[in-house]
Parts: structure tokens; sequence; C-alpha cells
């Protein structure tokens, strides 16, 4: 299966950097250019690409707007956006979060690291790595001033309590819950849980729909906001 992408900068050389990256990968295809945050949002209308990579600093449009812009129409469920960004905690990437990206790269990542993220998203993984994933959704829950435009009910309150939650979720799934919001990947919470990687895979997709969330971001979000996790 081919994924398709579409790379939104401003910056030329860094998007033509990009997209020879990507377009020079078997199981890879650039589906569209941008130069600005509207052209990315008309683009992907087009094109409806598996991933957007987005730029946040962009005229015209930025990129939190147009990212909540494709996030926020259901047209575009199956759409991800990855945030591009200069600095591993620039404010941005939290105000991303909120506008529903699925995570976030620095633009010196490694080619080899981007193709990985690329696919990680576009599987409905989880991008933001444990290391860093406490502290970008720490941030959000204690400031959940916005939400992710596409986001569960639950979470759409800054009163969500915990047995709002658990009453939609088995003891099992709450326990996989828990650990999605560690960052640990499925096959990690199957070693943790020792259960076999695709009974971790069935417990993160049932979380999914059981809490109407986007992605594994959202899933940390809710747990953060429900007390399940710290």
């Amino acid at each position: 299966m081919t994924i398709s992408v579409v790379v939104a900068d401003d910056q030329a050389l860094v998007r033509v950097g990009f997209c020879g990256i990507i377009a020079a990968t078997p199981g890879f295809t650039v589906v569209g250019q941008a130069a600005n945050g509207a052209e990315a949002v008309a683009v992907a209308r087009a094109a409806r690409p598996d991933v957007v990579l987005m730029d946040v600093r962009m005229p015209v449009l930025d990129g939190i707007e147009a990212t909540r812009q494709i996030t926020s129409d259901a047209a575009w469920a199956d759409t991800r956006v990855i945030i591009l960004t200069t600095f591993d905690l620039d404010e941005y990437v939290f105000a991303a979060l909120r506008a529903g990206a699925s995570g976030f790269l620095l633009k010196d990542t490694l080619p080899a690291d981007l193709l990985t993220a690329i696919r990680v998203v576009a599987a409905g993984e989880a991008l933001l790595a444990p290391s860093i994933t406490r502290l970008l959704i720490s941030e959000f829950a204690r400031t959940p001033a916005q939400t992710p435009a596409r986001s569960m009910p639950l979470a759409r309150s800054t009163a969500t309590r915990a047995d709002e939650v658990t009453g939609l979720l088995t003891e099992r799934e709450c326990e996989v819950l828990r650990l999605v919001a560690t960052g640990l990947s499925n096959a990690e919470i199957a070693d943790r849980l020792c259960i076999s990687p695709a009974t971790a895979k069935t417990h993160v997709a049932h979380l999914l729909t059981k809490l109407d969330a986007r992605d594994r971001v959202q899933l940390v979000i809710i747990a953060y906001q429900a007390g399940l996790a710290s």
C-alpha cells in the first residue's frame, strides 16, 4: 500500500527537500505541495492524502488553523497531520495538538526517522516519543482551554472524571489506556501485560472506538483529562 503525502512549508528548500526524500522512497508518494496554510487546506481537500506534513509558521493561514480546518472536517477523517517545528517544545506544538494534529517532527529530523514517522501516523499509531509525551500532554491537560477539533465529547469538558471514562471501558482496556498515555507502543504494551501484540492492538482499537478518539494522541489527552495518567 502506498502512503500519500502532502508537504506544506513556506520555505521552498525545506519543502523540496522533504518531497525529494518521500518521493524517492518506495511505498510513498507526494500528492501535493503548499507554500502556505490556505494552500495546504486546498491541496488536502483535492488530494485527500494519508498524511500532511504541516509547517506551523506560514503566511496567509498558519499551520495551526490549517490543521484545525483539516481535522474538523469529517470528509478528511482518515487524513493525519504531522506538525513540522524548529524547536522540540515550541509553544505552537501545544496549540497544534489542540487543533487535532497527530504529532510533530523537528525540521532537522533524519530522513529515515521522517519516513518512519509518516508510516507510524498513517497507521494510526503514536508519533510522540515516550520522552516527550508526558511533558506535552501534561501541558495540554493543565491548560485545556482549547481542545482538538475532532475529539470525543468527554474530551470537550475540563470536568471529565475518571469514572466517566472507566464506565465505558473494561478493566483491561483501562490498563491499556494508562500505558498508551505513557507513550508505549503496542509491542511494549503487550510485553508489559504479557499479552500478544495483536491483542494489544485490538484493545487500542476498541479504545479508539469507545472513546471516539481520532488517534493515540487523543487517547493520551483523554487519559490525562480523566485523571488516569500523571
